[in-house]
């Protein structure tokens, strides 16, 4: 399958769509009205570029049709559902059949195969488990290889640590800026990663880094760091680099990538940068057809050293829209003024400050507060910061530092408002 000549790839593939998209036209309502409101139909589905006929899908959609009018197949074929951040105040539900965590976890085994994982590792998922897909989706395709799963999920790194040298802990999965706080904890404990464990391997994503992360990581620890790729609507982390770290696997008969002009919806030629659509070939629950992720990335066709001929992906570069990634949490600018918005104390003025300190990223909330609750109490302006911190981390599920402000305090914009301050280095 993976080294399977391109022509016989995209005849698989143009396969699988023929009979995604006559399903999705017969019995699903809000694929048979998309696809009638822009004039095509599945006989206009002659080749595999043909594919550029159907029209796109949208976050928007997954937000308009929640919870589960997306889906295609009764609730009682729906064996587990996840759940991500949503922009307005509503989250992204995705609910997936026996055989969708089937093809979830195979396109894992064969991306951990690729880097050299199998029977004789332990792997470390420090990845958070429940609604977020990170934790659970690593766990599910370490076991598919053999591999023995330590589930420690995130937080308490000296334990974690501690557990990574008692059972010899070969492999780990967790987001880039975790794994450098969890080598910093090692180094205050005495502990040195690449003298005193096992670990050889990671598999590092969930949030943007960048070469010179990779390369600080691996010079530091004696390990070799893969890049990992994945969303919730697809089906969280599914993809990584090969040995040879020539870009990311897509296997070509569970998915199909387009990278189109963000501006035009065009496409885009191999080797240029555009934004990424993806169609889910053998999704059941909740398919996807040309669904734009946002994620800006290139694509090329040709086969890899390694000798697979599945199209590769190169490292995301950014996003189309304003979608911030924290420690791993999508988080939206609109998400969080919905959640301001709910709190009758609180002004529509707001400021968000995003920085790295250490290996952990910092959101930073600037709000101004109503005149008739300013105060110079200062038990009252506690309890209020208080207050609309936890709210934020009930939508948002990250901890957001806030600092109130006098009515007035904040800058004000002519035109559209910069509201984001990112000082990251990625």
């Amino acid at each position: 399958m993976e080294c399977m000549p391109r022509e016989d790839l995209e005849k698989m593939q143009y396969i699988e769509l023929k009979k995604l998209i006559n399903n999705l036209y017969s019995f699903n309502q809000f694929y048979h009205d998309r696809m009638k409101a822009e004039k095509v139909h599945p006989d206009d589905i002659k080749t595999l570029s043909d594919i550029r006929k159907l029209p796109f899908m949208y976050k928007q959609d997954l937000r308009d049709n929640y919870p589960t009018k997306m889906f295609t197949v009764p609730n009682n074929e729906i064996v587990r559902y996840h759940v991500s951040s949503g922009t307005s105040g509503k989250p992204t539900l995705v609910g997936y059949t026996r055989d969708d965590l089937d093809y979830w976890s195979e396109a894992l085994a064969r991306s951990f195969t690729s880097i050299g994982i199998g029977p004789e590792d332990t792997m470390q998922v420090s990845y958070g488990y429940g609604l977020f897909t990170g934790g659970l989706g690593a766990h599910y395709g370490a076991e598919k290889v053999g591999a023995t799963v330590l589930p420690t999920s995130t937080g308490n790194t000296e334990r974690q640590i501690e557990l990574m040298q008692d059972l010899e802990v070969t492999a780990i999965a967790c987001t880039p800026s975790y794994f450098i706080h969890l080598m910093d904890t090692a180094k205050k404990m005495g502990v040195s990663i690449k003298n005193d464990t096992k670990l050889r391997v990671a598999t590092l994503g969930a949030e943007p880094w960048s070469e010179s992360m990779r390369q600080h990581i691996e010079e530091e620890t004696g390990i070799k760091a893969y890049d990992i790729y994945g969303t919730s609507e697809m089906a969280g982390p599914m993809f990584t680099e090969c040995e040879k770290r020539e870009g990311i696997h897509i296997p070509a008969d569970i998915m199909y990538v387009e990278i189109i002009d963000p501006e035009t919806g065009e496409p885009c030629n191999d080797g240029d940068k555009g934004e990424m659509v993806v169609t889910m070939l053998k999704k059941e629950a909740m398919p996807l057809v040309r669904y734009r992720i946002k994620d800006i990335t290139s694509i090329t066709h040709e086969p890899c050293e390694c000798g697979r001929t599945s199209p590769r992906i190169g490292r995301i570069s950014g996003r189309s829209d304003d979608m911030l990634i924290i420690r791993g949490i999508n988080v939206f600018p609109s998400q969080i003024e919905y959640t301001l918005l709910q709190i009758p104390e609180v002004e529509n003025q707001y400021m968000i400050y995003v920085s790295r300190e250490g290996a952990l990223d910092r959101m930073r909330l600037q709000v101004e507060i109503k005149p008739e609750v300013f105060s110079d109490k200062i038990e009252d302006m506690i309890k209020l910061r208080s207050h609309i911190e936890s709210e934020l981390k009930k939508y948002l599920n990250i901890a957001v530092e806030v600092e109130l402000n006098a009515p007035g305090d904040l800058p004000r914009f002519e035109g559209k408002a910069k509201r984001v301050i990112d000082n990251r280095v990625i």
